[in-house]
């Protein structure tokens, strides 16, 4: 199996690991905090969340067909995605931390760009 595919499967066991860890913890810490930092949270879990299914994805193709740009392309804009989105939103809902919050869009559109990726990279194999 090459190396990128073992890299995005890995990091995508991790990060559904991590999501269910996060959620969890959250279920018992945010009870008391105000409704604007559980939507925050909730948003981030649940991109989180499907986006580690798609490093999955992306990992299990990239083991299928030979290697391909646009599959890395899309694993590793999954993983930017998720730490520009989803930590940003993290930081924002648990530290109260919102010095980077203009990045929060670019994460969005890395995930946009991930699947798009992804479509291009199994068309092209």
């Amino acid at each position: 199996m090459p190396l990128h595919a073992r890299f995005f499967l890995f990091l995508g066991a991790l990060s559904a690991a991590a999501s269910v860890a996060l959620g969890a913890a959250a279920a018992h810490t945010l009870a008391e905090r105000a409704t604007a930092f559980q939507a925050w949270f909730h948003t981030a879990l649940q991109y989180h969340q499907f986006h580690a299914l798609g490093l999955l994805i992306a990992g299990l193709v990239a083991a299928r067909l030979p290697a391909s740009r646009w599959i890395i392309a899309a694993g590793t804009l999954m993983v930017l995605g998720t730490l520009l989105f989803s930590g940003n939103l993290y930081l924002r809902s648990l530290a109260d931390f919102h010095a980077l919050h203009a990045l929060i869009p670019f994460g969005g559109g890395a995930f946009i760009l991930a699947w798009l990726a992804l479509a291009i990279g199994v068309l092209k194999k």
